[in-house]
């Protein structure tokens, strides 16, 4: 079976540590759960309020064709952490009760990006959702495990990859009233916060970047701290007054229905209908958490060494394209259509990265050996990673590789396979009497993707389907179709 390669810069980044007087940069990785690429002011797609990060997109590189791979909460952030594509890294599905005996949650013996700084010296900070471990009798007492399955899951010192500073739980979604364990605290010593759960944890990575006292991370050393927000995921009415008034003044037809939401009265469209305002709130929410982190960043002169990544796990089809494909679809996620797969990735290094606008096709996998590189540790990049760092395109450096595809990953015989280029979406499933169907979306002439080109295009079908086929067989990633495989050896 063949490979593709995993890509490294070839040009030195000590020069990063010796420019910042002795220290290496630090890092600020900020993801809400949930939110669609499309859903920025800037990109004038969706009628959402996101100034601050259409303040940010003129300071930062904007990847305006990510994508999220599998686009399910657990499955990202394993591929985040460890730069493996699901079945590599062993979490095929979310985190829950019924996955216990199948293993799917983050091994501990992986070598996370994490794993990589601590071992450089960084301090390590991890605020807001993990759910990366497996719920287990006695089940933890709260809303999430209260039905089958349960979802919510203490994680324990020996599983957290090296973040010494540790404001987290597994998954819950009582966003005005969240939990969390504090680095020592153990299994039930969980706490609850009377707050919107993306201002409390706005208000952590205050207290951490201002580090009274040194509580929260070695002063002498750089910095890596993820905060990671729920909403916009749903239940999506938890959401304060103040960022839902700021669309009470506009129709449903004023906020924008799209073409690939169908009318009201069906399943997909009253679901948008009744949801689609307050989700727009939340991302304001959000958007205004994530100015008051920058904030203190420039507060505390942070900012011009730091690495600043704005992204999300997945999107959300919020009832777009209900019962388009034969095999189940959630009515939020996973999917290959743009909503759920194309997510934010805006990216800020001041003096390293251009600010600009940049259709890199950049793939979950690819974060983990992307930042590193960036941060001047190439060499310590996993052997085990499957992405590549693709620092190099996002320095212009001539010649650096740039992605032809994107995978949709998600595992087994009875699920859709994709694959995504600049333009155009292939979709192919196996159906239960072993019939191949295929979907071709071009979304440059198509960009809500409805309609289905594969007999308009069957050259662009067939370079898709084979391209496919290659990087299923090079991620290891399992071919479509009951029980059948495809031969790619000795393929590129």
């Amino acid at each position: 079976m063949s490979r593709l390669p995993r890509l490294r810069s070839t040009n030195a980044r000590n020069t990063l540590k010796d420019n910042n007087n002795g220290k290496r940069p630090n890092l600020l990785f900020v993801f809400p759960d949930q939110m669609r690429g499309s859903a920025m002011g800037f990109l004038d797609e969706e009628s959402v309020l996101t100034p601050r990060l259409d303040q940010f997109a003129k300071e930062s590189r904007v990847l305006n064709q990510a994508a999220s791979n599998f686009p399910v909460c657990s499955p990202y952030r394993a591929m985040f952490m460890t730069g493996q594509y699901p079945t590599r890294n062993g979490v095929v599905g979310n985190c829950n009760s019924r996955r216990g005996s199948d293993g799917y949650e983050l091994r501990s013996d992986a070598r996370c990006w994490s794993d990589v700084l601590a071992d450089a010296g960084y301090s390590l900070g991890y605020i807001g959702k993990w759910h990366l471990d497996n719920p287990y009798p006695p089940y933890i007492d709260c809303s999430n495990n209260e039905g089958h399955p349960k979802w919510n899951e203490w994680c324990p010192p020996e599983r957290r990859h090296g973040f010494d500073y540790w404001y987290s739980y597994g998954t819950y979604d009582q966003h005005t009233r969240p939990m969390y364990w504090r680095n020592d605290a153990a299994r039930g010593d969980f706490h609850y916060v009377d707050q919107w759960g993306p201002e409390h944890e706005a208000d952590e990575a205050i207290r951490y970047f201002e580090n009274e006292n040194n509580a929260y991370r070695d002063p002498d050393q750089p910095f890596a701290l993820v905060v990671s927000m729920n909403p916009p995921h749903m239940p999506y009415e938890l959401v304060p007054k103040q960022y839902v008034e700021r669309y009470a003044h506009l129709s449903d037809e004023e906020l924008g229905i799209p073409p690939n939401v169908d009318p009201a009265g069906t399943v997909g469209g009253d679901y948008f209908r009744q949801n689609q305002r307050n989700q727009l709130a939340m991302i304001t929410g959000v958007d205004e958490q994530f100015g008051r982190i920058l904030d203190a960043l420039d507060k505390n002169r942070l900012s011009e060494n730091t690495l600043v990544i704005f992204t999300s796990d997945h999107g959300d089809m919020l009832g777009r394209h209900y019962d388009v494909f034969p095999f189940e679809m959630n009515i939020n996620k996973p999917s290959p259509f743009d909503s759920a797969m194309r997510v934010p990735f805006l990216l800020r290094f001041p003096g390293r990265v251009a600010p600009g606008s940049d259709g890199l096709l950049l793939s979950t996998p690819d974060i983990y050996p992307t930042m590193l590189d960036l941060l001047g540790l190439d060499e310590a990049i996993s052997d085990c990673v499957q992405g590549s760092s693709l620092a190099p395109a996002l320095r212009d450096e001539d010649g650096a590789y740039r992605p032809d595809y994107q995978l949709y990953a998600e595992p087994g015989d009875d699920r859709p396979k994709g694959i995504r280029d600049e333009t155009h979406t292939f979709v192919v499933w196996i159906d239960e009497k072993g019939v191949e169907q295929q979907w071709l979306y071009d979304r440059s002439k198509d960009p809500y993707q409805i309609f289905n080109y594969i007999k308009e295009q069957p050259g662009k079908a067939a370079e898709m389907r084979e391209a496919l086929g290659r990087l299923l067989a090079a991620y290891d990633e399992p071919w479509i179709g009951l029980g059948r495989t495809a031969n790619y050896a000795g393929s590129d």
